[in-house]
């Protein structure tokens, strides 16, 4: 579904991201901007993803020219333990955290605003991912082949690892992925809504 009056700028470097939106049947204008992702250090983790998407849109709003323009913005974490995991400083550090998730079930949090001239809503969706065990060589294969770096939790659902070593999601795939595209259609219906 695509409404024509909505002109889309996702400021997100994410293929993914960007893929998810386009099977979803909108047109993406991709606009990047670099944002300090830092939160405060008391922050309850399940409000970081939210917090960093919110601010990651106040820092691009610049991108807002028109009234049918609307910023998209988000940001994945990956939470196991209590501990939010993000993106692998190395192979080593990407090694430690898949034997962290391995045989265990996390959480991925993904926080998204949604912003234009006259409104900004934020929200964020859950998921729960049950990982079977890996063995040493099964992550070795999955971060010679895939090259994880990118990605919070080292891993993407979409790749080897999420076809082949996970056997339980609770919550949505495209979560996961990183957008909760459920939620932001019916954010983007009601900002039409009401902008009508």
């Amino acid at each position: 579904m695509n409404d024509k009056s909505m002109n889309l700028i996702l400021a997100s470097k994410s293929p993914r991201r960007k893929q998810l939106l386009e099977q979803a049947g909108y047109s993406i204008t991709i606009k990047l901007k670099e944002i300090d992702e830092s939160y405060p250090s008391d922050l309850e983790t399940d409000k970081v993803a939210e917090f960093i998407a919110i601010k990651k849109a106040d820092g691009a709003k610049e991108f807002l020219q028109n009234q049918e323009d609307i910023l998209i913005t988000s940001d994945t974490i990956v939470v196991w333990n209590d501990n939010i995991l993000g993106k692998p400083k190395d192979k080593a550090d990407a090694v430690r955290i898949l034997k962290n998730l391995s045989g265990n079930k996390h959480t991925v949090i993904t926080g998204v605003c949604l912003m234009s001239l006259e409104k900004k809503i934020s929200f964020s969706d859950t998921s729960t991912v049950w990982f079977s065990k890996l063995t040493d060589e099964e992550i070795e294969f999955y971060l010679e082949n895939y090259q994880p770096y990118d990605k919070a939790g080292s891993y993407g659902i979409q790749e080897w690892l999420g076809l082949c070593k996970i056997h339980k999601i609770e919550g949505t795939y495209a979560n996961i992925m990183g957008l909760p595209v459920n939620k932001i259609y019916d954010a983007l219906w009601g900002m039409c809504s009401d902008s009508e």
